[in-house]
């Protein structure tokens, strides 16, 4: 165990949402180049794409509600060179138009950049219908996708404006719970470093590894400090923001120490984080103890994203329970 015992837990700042910096960082794009446009079905509201309507009416398309259709738009116009952010609810997006997904984005090479919104469980008390824990699984096994999903604001920020900037299929995944400006020491600006593909080490530690995604990276950082000032275990906590392409050299870099490796995600456990990171450390010969936090083959439970977060584990509490388990 490490020698260094916590004395404070670190404060961060809850910002907004990631769907607010996504607006934002978004209409700052369109201002500067017209080629910039939103496409989205009947996602204005959720979205908090309003803003965007009332300043660029000639840069967003209202599709309605027909995901399909709006993935076939959204392609056309990516193939005409707009740099086009085709905006729905992950839980329909990937699944109602997964065919458009696979043949007219990425088959066809259209640089799409597409937003599922309101992902995971953010849809809480609305129930398995709306939720969408499948989305890693199908994409993951679809050729040409980069699958982007930002912990925190600045990782938000950053992610956008790469996607703009890239010349291939995006698929980028956000919630709706409102997350800090950057999730690490407030004094630690070396790690506010983002790149596609190169997972973000949030907080250093020798005794365990978190490698999380999405806004699950936020419960498993305070896992992490609540191991260090309760029982004087350092666990490092890193964001691998970018599912697709995964950063194999930072995970194998990682896993050479033995220790336990933790993966947590707001996902099915059945072909997500857990399931990349598995394979990547079984084919290389590593032997970490190793376990995968995230949604079970189940019904899953209603309630509020808390709720289902605190139900299966994906908390604070719960994350520093499977360390203790993991490590006894």
């Amino acid at each position: 165990m490490a020698e260094i015992m916590a004395t404070e837990k670190v404060k961060l700042a809850v910002a907004k949402a990631n769907l607010e910096t996504f607006s934002e960082t978004v209409q700052a794009l369109a201002a500067q180049d017209r080629d910039v446009l939103v496409v989205t079905s009947d996602s204005r509201g959720s979205g908090k794409l309003v803003p965007f309507g009332q300043k660029f009416p000639e840069q967003i398309v209202e599709i309605g509600i027909a995901e399909q259709n709006l993935v076939g738009v959204a392609a056309g116009l990516a193939s005409m060179g707009k740099k086009t952010f085709a905006v729905s609810p992950a839980c329909f997006l990937t699944a109602r138009s997964l065919e458009q997904i696979k043949n007219d984005v990425c088959y066809s090479d259209n640089a799409v950049n597409l937003v599922g919104i309101s992902a995971g469980v953010s849809y809480g008390a609305l129930g398995t219908t709306h939720h969408s824990l499948h989305d890693f699984a199908v994409l993951r096994a679809i050729n040409n996708v980069t699958i982007i999903v930002p912990a925190d604001n600045f990782e938000t920020e950053e992610a956008i404006k790469a996607a703009a900037a890239m010349d291939s299929p995006v698929y980028l995944r956000f919630g709706k719970k409102n997350m800090p400006a950057s999730i690490c020491s407030p004094d630690d600006l070396t790690r506010n470093n983002f790149t596609v593909g190169k997972g973000r080490t949030v907080r250093d530690g020798e005794d365990l590894t978190f490698l999380a995604t999405g806004e699950a990276v936020w419960p498993a950082y305070e896992a992490a400090e609540k191991l260090a000032i309760e029982q004087n275990i350092q666990a490092k906590v890193v964001s691998l923001h970018t599912i697709k392409p995964l950063d194999s050299e930072l995970i194998k870099e990682i896993a050479t120490n033995g220790s336990p490796i933790i993966t947590v995600e707001e996902h099915s456990v059945y072909g997500g984080l857990g399931e990349a990171v598995a394979s990547l450390l079984m084919q290389g010969g590593y032997h970490n103890k190793f376990k995968i936090v995230g949604l079970p083959d189940h019904h899953t439970v209603s309630g509020s994203q808390n709720e289902i977060f605190d139900y299966y584990g994906i908390s604070e509490k719960g994350l520093a329970q499977t360390a203790l388990d993991i490590l006894n």
